[in-house]
């Protein structure tokens, strides 16, 4: 009778504690947005460090607040006694994805060697770091890579990004007009581009805010022309992990 007494004790302080819990996060994810006038606020967590709450925005980024939003915190969180930079890592895994997911029949589709590494990366075609990046991958072996038309920078963008969609070679165009500045042919009448469209909501989905993105077969995330040598070590060790 005892034990069933504590037990069902127990189960009662858990509970309230658990409700307690979330009660502080709603009520720091009300304050904050009460400071920053706006529903901005995506997720909120309590941390191990000293009372802190994470706050996870809708943009991406993270903040900390204590419990009464009295101060808020941008920066890094680092963990003294490890020398982990706690924020980063936290920010590598929120911003990892389900690359399995991707819809891959939106993408433009470059094998080269056996293929066996893997990537998709969000391009503009006017974006400079992107025609870089594709001068880079030129050189890239034994990789197939994924190419999702991502036109964010102008009106320019999007009809080109449907040129390039429409082309008969789909690559030849993509690496023509990126590596030699060959301007893709118009688009032919009826042409299907309906899957630009569904990549700027597909990226707008899960806050691609800048080209180039790239996504590793693990879903990791690397935003920017990142060096070559950079991206072939998080290839080599994506395609390890699986």
């Amino acid at each position: 009778m005892k034990f069933t007494f504590a037990r069902s004790l127990l189960v009662t302080l858990l509970c309230a504690a658990g409700v307690a819990h979330a009660a502080d996060e709603a009520s720091v994810k009300k304050g904050l947005e009460s400071f920053l006038n706006a529903p901005a606020v995506e997720n909120v967590k309590k941390t191990p460090y000293g009372g802190l709450y994470e706050v996870l925005l809708k943009s991406g980024e993270l903040l900390y607040t204590d419990a009464n939003v009295t101060f808020i915190l941008d920066g890094a969180l680092i963990d003294a006694k490890s020398r982990k930079n706690v924020t980063q890592a936290r920010l590598t895994q929120l911003q990892k994805i389900d690359f399995a997911s991707l819809p891959l029949d939106q993408a433009i589709k470059q094998v080269r060697g056996n293929g066996k590494r893997v990537i998709a990366s969000f391009e503009d075609p006017n974006c400079g770091y992107c025609k870089r990046l594709a001068k880079d991958l030129l050189g890239l072996k034994d990789a197939t890579v994924y190419t999702f038309l991502y036109p964010i920078l102008s009106p320019d963008s999007t009809e080109k990004s449907k040129n390039i969609w429409c082309a008969k070679d789909r690559a030849g165009a993509w690496n023509d007009w990126m590596t030699a500045g060959k301007v893709p042919a118009a688009a032919p009448a009826g042409c299907d581009t309906s899957a630009v469209d569904k990549n700027v909501a597909l990226g707008q989905k899960i806050k691609v805010s800048g080209t180039p993105t790239i996504f590793t077969a693990d879903g990791h995330r690397l935003p920017g022309a990142v060096p070559l040598a950079q991206l072939e070590q998080a290839m080599t060790l994506a395609a390890e992990s699986k």
